[in-house]
């Protein structure tokens, strides 16, 4: 197709939806009426001196252009009626129509609006009197300190004042000294929020809608936001103090409720819909609507829409959203800084010549004209904002930091820009922390922690001594007896090694006892390569903040490696190193020395010949190599690590790839020093295909045959999900041979008899061949066959019951939220491999501490007050719309203090549990604590429930015992059960979201027993 697109504006906005436009292999060319410096000429796109301000004229000139789509930027032709005059002459337009735009036309409309199709909002009412208004602001039971210009002001006719003072100077300001013109004859007084500004733009069709990723603009003038209001100063895309539950909460009551609302009014919304919100404690709250994509939003978030903005733009004009989506890049973030003339947002001058702009293209930086025009082929300025420098990395704090070095490098008289855009994003993602102290513990290293360690792993060292050893942990070296360890004339053979990523699935599984048993083995098993005994082995343990019961554990199993391999651990080092590692990230690396009679070094590759055969020893799995491909496979999977394992149903995945790789000294060393060996290779990184050449002269070459071992299940699994060749596969895993010996023909049978004696299962899995110049030394054959033979894809439907997603749980509040924070502590505990996740909480009274809680914890909240409805059905109705809007799949109460409608109740049948102070069915209801108290009862405690139409009946999940003490009241005994609480309730949610248990038909727990 060889589509044409005018696009209408002068801006930055228009530059990047050009710019954008431009990318899609719909569009031959994009025209840009009237543009600026930056639409002039690049990729399809062009100005053109189109009859912008005249719109039957403009409709004639896109019949007479061959137009296919007309895209609108910004909102005052759309509140002109732009969009009806082209579609009453057959021209597709992308934007709403007139009677539609009166959303961002005129704030007073907008706010009855919202008002009328309960939109959530601040508190207002307009004015068109000078002293009606300011006798509003004064007697307001709200803070009427926000004054609005009715009409349209180029985005800077909001004040925002500090005292009520300001608000009535600004009313004066707008009404009577006319600043905004005809756009202030209407001012809207409304309420302060408290909270963070957000933007969310979506699309829309008339019908459906679709959320672009949010974003937050900056409009003061100055850093710390400081000064005048602007159109604004940077933006950055995408905002990440919003969970997805508050963004489908924000699509659902204020972007969906908007088009539903317009459609109502017979107004057809088609184009973009702008949301201006507040997140408060209470929920998402709009402030505006705007009719059009914002500025500098848009140059934020459109170089992160990943799929094609003309297919979009086109079936939303079509009535077809649905079948072109908006699809952003994930795990991008963008920055954008506004560079602006001396005395914006006031007086300015113009014409005055930039520079750095191809420097910075050059680099890579993104950068889109709002107020530029071309001056003898010279970029001038023309206007307050000039240029936007936008920069896309994965990290917002590196995109921020590049979009502020960008904006220095533009120069023009004048020229200024804000430091600070997206720092309130950076700071929380950085999440910084205040220091107190110049020590080096304050420094995050501490020595007590590591003098824990070193006395917790004394024992397990000492377990491992042998003869030869001659040193305890603590001391400056370790020492080892060569001589009397037995060796009259050895040679001493060193390995060392790491275990990769496989680091990562330890970290992830918080399982960390085995991760030590594959440091030790992947040094023990190069040093046998070489005929060689381990005889001593050190490890460096580094993480970023020294926790001891997770080192402890890592050294546990280095132990352990050593017990089996028969070395001794003899010192290591830990290092302690703050910023270098996340929270529970560690690294690993070992060194292990072993020693070999001068006679016996291996591999005797001089002695190998054809003929020779090559058996193969069994591995436990995948060892320790290629994990980062594993885990490449997992995410493509779309699989955690505590689910079932796809290629071992009596594991979790994590558990499986965990099985810890073999250590093979003491079952092969017997044959090995009884001569028979000639080589061993052991199958590390690079798999079959790179480590048995390392052991063969030149000359010859192995040939093995995959249908002679046995693969593990989890090398099919592999091959299968990752579309990983055979190829691919034996040159980055063992494939199920941990090692390759290779022997003459007559000693092969006798070397298998020994080797199967010493508990390991091996294999003849080859020969020794002639090979000539260039062809490989590892051949495989069958190998696509045997591993399509280990392993079995189950069903679509089975992968779908083998996965499970974390449940969607919501928390109803009234109060402090302790039970919530215990909720809250345990299912974002990694530790605890919980499968449930809290995306909201809702309170029906505002300002609960609960809800700063979940605030705290990035959980969105949302306050839905019972005092707002005539009865408790129309009440429940919301909260289950709510709950609906979110997904949520279970609920919890905690301190709820409503009771739920019967009908309420039943819809969420199963699905919803409550925590009681007592240990049902005794003292059920009210004051459960002083029932217990006058029944002198010596054993109380609390119970969770299932929630059904009677008080406190349902089946019960979880109790915790807790005795009443000579002496307790109300008090101190609700004290002891709420301690109980925190254990039970968390412990409740994770039998639930795990699955071993599930709610019967007849009410009554069905426990899974498997």
């Amino acid at each position: 197709m060889s589509d044409k697109v005018l696009v209408i504006g002068s801006g930055g906005r228009e530059h990047a939806i050009s710019w954008k436009l431009a990318q899609s292999d719909q569009v031959s060319e994009v025209l840009v009426a009237p543009g600026n410096a930056g639409t002039a000429c690049f990729n399809k796109c062009r100005n053109v001196d189109a009859p912008h301000g005249d719109f039957p004229k403009l409709a004639a000139w896109c019949k007479k252009e061959e137009i296919h789509l007309v895209v609108v930027g910004p909102e005052a032709p759309l509140a002109a009626g732009v969009a009806d005059v082209l579609k009453d002459a057959g021209i597709r337009c992308f934007g709403p129509s007139k009677a539609a735009a009166e959303l961002e036309a005129s704030k007073a409309f907008s706010k009855a609006f919202m008002e009328k199709y309960n939109i959530p909002t601040a508190k207002w009412k307009s004015f068109t009197d000078t002293k009606a208004a300011c006798d509003h602001i004064n007697s307001a039971s709200y803070k009427a300190l926000v004054v609005k210009a009715s009409g349209l002001a180029a985005g800077k006719g909001v004040i925002v004042a500090k005292t009520k003072g300001e608000a009535c100077a600004a009313v004066t300001d707008i009404l009577e000294d006319k600043r905004f013109g005809a756009a202030g004859e209407i001012v809207v007084i409304e309420e302060v929020l408290e909270g963070e500004e957000v933007s969310v733009l979506a699309f829309s069709d008339g019908t459906n809608v679709a959320c672009m990723l949010p974003s937050q603009d900056h409009k003061r003038a100055f850093d710390g936001d400081e000064g005048p209001n602007t159109g604004g100063m940077g933006a950055y895309c995408p905002y990440p103090m919003i969970t997805d539950a508050t963004m489908r909460l924000i699509e659902h009551e204020v972007i969906q409720r908007a088009v539903d609302g317009m459609k109502a009014e017979g107004r057809e919304y088609v184009g973009i819909l702008y949301a201006g919100l507040m997140l408060t404690v209470d929920g998402p709250k709009n402030l505006e609507f705007n009719v059009r994509l914002g500025d500098p939003e848009t140059q934020a978030v459109l170089p992160l829409l990943k799929s094609d903005l003309y297919l979009t733009m086109k079936a939303c004009v079509e009535g077809a959203l649905p079948s072109a989506p908006p699809v952003f890049h994930e795990n991008k973030s963008a920055v954008g800084v506004v560079v602006v003339s001396g005395g914006y947002p006031g007086s300015y001058k113009k014409g005055y010549p930039i520079e750095g702009i191809k420097e910075l293209e050059s680099e890579g930086t993104l950068i889109f004209h709002s107020g530029t025009a071309l001056e003898d082929d010279k970029v001038v300025t023309a206007g307050g904002r000039v240029l936007v420098a936008v920069s896309i990395t994965d990290d917002l704090v590196r995109s921020a930091s590049q979009a502020s070095c960008a904006a220095m490098k533009i120069k023009f008289e004048g020229a200024f820009h804000r430091t600070d855009i997206a720092k309130r994003g950076c700071d929380f993602l950085k999440n910084q922390r205040c220091n107190s102290g110049l020590t080096y513990e304050a420094s995050g290293v501490s020595i007590t922690e590591g003098n824990s360690l070193v006395d917790a792993i004394k024992p397990l060292a000492a377990a491992t001594a042998r003869s030869g050893c001659q040193s305890a942990l603590g001391g400056f070296g370790g020492v080892f007896d060569v001589k009397a360890a037995g060796y009259k004339d050895p040679l001493l053979i060193s390995g060392t090694d790491g275990v990769g990523t496989k680091l990562k699935i330890a970290q992830s599984c918080n399982q960390h006892t085995t991760i030590g048993q594959d440091l030790v083995a992947m040094c023990v098993n190069d040093v046998l390569a070489h005929g060689a005994e381990p005889l001593f082995f050190l490890d460096y343990f580094s993480c970023g903040k020294l926790a001891t019961g997770q080192a402890r554990d890592v050294v546990s199993g280095v132990a352990e490696g050593c017990r089996l391999a028969g070395c001794a651990l003899i010192g290591g080092e830990t290092a302690e190193m703050p910023g270098m590692y996340s929270d529970g990230e560690y690294d690993l690396a070992g060194f292990a020395v072993g020693a070999v009679e001068r006679t016996d070094v291996m591999p005797r590759s001089a002695d190998i010949r054809a003929g020779d055969v090559v058996l193969g020893v069994a591995s436990s799995g995948i060892h320790s190599n290629g994990f980062s491909l594993v885990r490449k496979i997992i995410e493509k999977e779309g699989l955690s690590l505590a689910d079932a394992c796809p290629f071992d149903s009596t594991k979790k995945l994590g558990d499986a790839l965990l099985t810890p790789t073999k250590i093979y000294s003491k079952s092969l060393l017997p044959s090995i020093r009884g001569g028979k060996v000639k080589a061993f290779s052991h199958i590390t990184g690079g798999g079959l295909l790179e480590n048995i050449p390392r052991v063969l002269p030149p000359g010859v070459k192995v040939e093995l045959d995959a249908n002679y071992w046995e693969a593990p299940s989890v090398f099919g699994w592999l091959a299968t999900s990752g579309n990983v060749g055979a190829r691919e596969m034996s040159r980055t895993f063992n494939c199920g041979i941990g090692g390759a010996l290779i022997v003459e023909a007559d000693a092969a049978s006798e070397v298998m008899a020994e080797i199967t004696n010493a508990g390991e299962e091996v294999w003849r899995i080859g020969e020794v061949k002639t090979c000539m110049g260039d062809d490989p030394q590892v051949v495989i054959y069958n190998l696509s066959d045997a591993l399509e033979q280990s392993y079995q894809r189950p069903s679509e439907e089975t992968q779908g019951e083998q996965r499970k997603k974390k449940l969607k749980v919501a928390v109803l509040i009234s109060g402090t939220g302790t039970n919530l924070q215990a909720l809250i502590d345990f299912t974002k505990d990694p530790v605890n491999q919980c499968n449930a996740e809290i995306i909201l909480v809702i309170s029906n009274k505002p300002g609960v501490e609960g809800l700063e809680r979940a605030r705290t914890a990035g959980i969105a909240t949302k306050v839905i007050s019972h005092k707002g409805f005539k009865t408790r059905e129309e009440f429940d109705l919301k909260l289950d719309e709510t709950l609906r809007v979110v997904e949520t799949e279970f609920v919890c109460l905690a301190g709820f203090m409503r009771i739920l409608s019967g009908d309420f109740v039943k819809r969420w049948r199963g699905s919803l549990m409550n925590i009681h102070p007592s240990l049902l069915p005794s003292f059920p209801g009210m004051h459960a604590q002083r029932q217990a108290l006058e029944a002198s009862v010596r054993l109380s405690g609390c119970t969770v429930h299932f929630v059904v139409e009677d008080v406190d009946a349902g089946a019960i999940i979880v109790q915790r015992s807790v005795p009443v003490l000579p002496g307790d009241d109300e008090d101190t005994l609700s004290d002891r059960i709420r301690t109980a609480e925190w254990l039970a309730y968390p412990e409740a949610l994770h039998l639930v979201a795990s699955g071993k248990l599930k709610y019967g038909e007849d009410g009554k727990i069905i426990w899974n027993k498997s």
